[in-house]
């Protein structure tokens, strides 16, 4: 083991010197006096990066936090030119020279990295954040197995078997073939998007979310869930305080927290943090060029989201929609930025020996969201995921505990042109169109996720009570929204209309190919015979309507009715008129609609997109080619990828608070004394049932 390491350590510094020598050749204000010059920078570099760069990023952690990075930068171009200025044969202009060298040194080395297959990130988390965190006295020692949750967001169970055949995901597919893992089908409930399926998943309580956006009428105010203080609200309705992750667990990068002691990137935490935000990113900033390997990339996830998108276009590939360059530095976030950091944290969770650790990798969803399920650029995207899981099961052997992974989804997604696209016009407009209203509010779709979390990081920095902080404050008060930064005008718009003085006399709100409209003048839940008096065009023109499969609404003689173009399921009588409108949806289709007819917040009229079956499409009411949060295709059905030891019931689980059941079992098999009292529950033995 030290002669592998002491192997990689010489090629590493031979590597690093070839590349110093080439740049100062080619940039000027940069000069090196022959091959023994670059080989003393390169080893003086080394030396700083591991004896100095520890203590000076942790000294600075506030206010590189709070910049996004560009504190580490300097301090990088700071080291870079302080090694080279002591050399005899070595000359730079100043720190922004170094920057420069330190910015052309970290894409050229990491693209010999991985010519050559070193993973240099790995050696660094390993060997390095491992001493700091014991030095700190951050390490529990256990024989209890702990867990790693990883959530790949988006992700059906069926495109991810095609994946595992075609090479995009071959670490995952080399686990099944081994026989370490199973792969598991389940089953969503009818609200098939993050906020439902992680409540039922991490607090084991999803009732009464029916939707991703809905309008409340008890508040006079729309819920969205990834605006950080509806999902504080959110949580705080379902939280017991013994979520999944209650015992010393780390949510990292999710909507809800599961009742984790430590959090980062998380929705449901962000206006409610209790200690420095840095601590929790010390893992990603602690590595040397870890920022300018970032920025790196996000150049390189730029061009490529510009040429995926020319080319779309080019070949008029269907569905489409148009994908904007300010799309481009938002994905860039999702694929690049926001992994390294939840990546970052999730080994050094793991170093440290947490029992439990849940993570959500955002980017295979909002790529799949604007260019399709399984298109070139969302498996690529899909291929480094498989990647950077492996990373993170790379670093279980060293960790102070034994672990087991899982890697899950929350939902899927299913393709289709836009109802936009289909019909040229959106639910909004076809909704106004019959009832004619005198005033509206309509949210269609709202901000990207990828933007939503980053607005969640910006919001978690700002309120370190430090200087950084304060200034982060200072700097974004012009785009704060009930405490949050949102960094969306439209989505700061949203929220200040929905909580505005004036109630609408209309709501039309979707969730991918769900759509939600509520009279948030009319008390109560509004009956299909209120609505026919009130608005007598608005059930036929939904009825009749090619893109919508069936609307829910309820009967004041009927109750819960599911009303399609040729017939009308009574889901109280259990009784069909008629068509069933919910036969194209699956056998669970009556039982989902129903359980959502009970909840408190059900809108006044719930409308399912059509699925058209020859291709498996829908037609989301947003404008996303993937999309998710009805039911129709694969964005009901995801997947739990888990170690063979682990039992899964038989038959088939629906629901997400049935997978969370079971979640709770494995914990308690493991030996977990959180969840000793649970040893009842669904896949408590460590044996094998299915």
């Amino acid at each position: 083991m030290r002669l592998r390491i002491a192997w990689r350590a010489l090629l590493v510094l031979l590597l690093a010197a070839l590349v110093l020598l080439a740049l100062s050749e080619l940039l000027s204000g940069f000069v090196l006096d022959g091959p023994g010059a670059a080989l003393s920078a390169a080893l003086l570099i080394g030396v700083l990066n591991a004896l100095v760069w520890p203590a000076l990023v942790r000294l600075a952690l506030p206010l590189t936090v709070a910049t996004l990075g560009i504190g580490a930068l300097l301090l990088n171009g700071l080291l870079v030119a302080f090694a080279i200025d002591v050399l005899p044969g070595g000359e730079i202009g100043g720190v922004l020279e170094g920057v420069v060298v330190a910015l052309a040194m970290t894409g050229t080395t990491a693209g010999l990295y991985g010519l050559l297959a070193i993973d240099e990130e790995d050696f660094w988390y390993h060997h390095v954040v491992r001493r700091q965190l014991r030095r700190r006295g951050q390490v529990e020692e256990s024989e209890v197995p702990g867990v790693v949750f990883l959530e790949i967001d988006g992700l059906a169970h069926d495109v991810l078997r095609r994946a595992l055949t075609d090479g995009s995901a071959p670490r995952l597919a080399a686990w099944i073939r081994a026989g370490s893992h199973r792969l598991r089908r389940w089953e969503t409930d009818w609200s098939s998007q993050t906020g439902a399926c992680q409540a039922g998943l991490l607090h084991g309580d999803n009732d009464d979310m029916p939707a991703f956006r809905w309008w409340e009428k008890d508040r006079d105010a729309a819920i969205v869930t990834n605006h950080p203080r509806d999902a504080e609200e959110l949580e705080r309705r379902r939280s017991d305080g013994r979520g999944l992750l209650h015992a010393d667990g780390a949510s990292r990068a999710n909507i809800l927290s599961g009742d984790a002691p430590r959090s980062m990137l998380t929705m449901s935490t962000a206006l409610r943090r209790r200690r420095p935000i840095g601590r929790d990113y010390a893992a990603y900033f602690a590595r040397p060029y870890a920022v300018a390997r970032t920025l790196v990339l996000v150049l390189v996830e730029v061009v490529r989201e510009r040429r995926a998108a020319r080319a779309q276009v080019r070949d008029d590939v269907r569905p489409r929609i148009h994908r904007s360059r300010s799309y481009a530095l938002v994905r860039a976030w999702a694929t690049v930025v926001q992994r390294d950091l939840q990546v970052a944290a999730v080994v050094g969770d793991i170093l440290a020996g947490r029992p439990t650790v849940y993570t959500t990798f955002l980017a295979y969803d909002e790529v799949a969201h604007h260019s399709g399920i399984e298109r070139h650029d969302a498996l690529a995207v899909l291929r480094d995921l498989d990647r950077q899981i492996a990373r993170i099961a790379a670093a279980c052997p060293e960790a102070p505990r034994p672990y087991r992974l899982v890697v899950l989804s929350d939902h899927g997604q299913s393709q289709g042109e836009t109802f936009r696209d289909r019909f040229g016009e959106s639910l909004e407009e076809v909704v106004r169109a019959a009832c004619d209203p005198d005033g509206t509010i309509a949210v269609e779709g709202g901000e990207d996720d990828a933007l939503a979390y980053l607005s969640a990081a910006t919001t978690e920095i700002s309120r370190d009570d430090t200087v950084a902080g304060r200034t982060l404050r200072a700097a974004t008060r012009g785009r704060r929204a009930n405490g949050a930064v949102a960094l969306e005008a439209e989505s700061r718009r949203g929220i200040e209309q929905s909580h505005g003085k004036e109630v609408p006399e209309l709501s039309v709100m979707a969730s991918g190919c769900l759509g939600l409209v509520s009279f948030p003048r009319e008390p109560g839940r509004v009956t299909l015979e209120r609505i026919e008096e009130l608005y007598p065009a608005l059930i036929p023109a939904l009825r009749e309507h090619p893109g919508v499969g069936f609307l829910l609404v309820r009967s004041e003689r009927f109750g819960a009715t599911a009303i399609g173009h040729g017939g009308v399921r009574l889901l109280d009588e259990e009784r069909v008129e008629g068509e069933d409108p919910l036969a194209p949806f699956g056998p669970n289709a009556a039982a989902h609609v129903k359980r959502t007819d009970g909840f408190p917040h059900c809108a006044d009229l719930m409308i399912n997109s059509t699925l058209w079956t020859e291709f498996d499409e829908v037609a989301a009411f947003e404008e996303l080619v993937g999309s998710h949060g009805g039911m129709g295709g694969a964005q009901s059905f995801p997947f739990v990828l888990h170690p063979a030891e682990l039992a899964w019931p038989e038959g088939e689980v629906v629901g997400a608070e049935a997978v969370h059941r079971i979640f709770r079992g494995w914990l308690a098999g493991l030996g977990q004394e959180a969840y000793a009292s649970e040893v009842d529950a669904p896949g408590a033995s460590t044996l094998t049932s299915t």
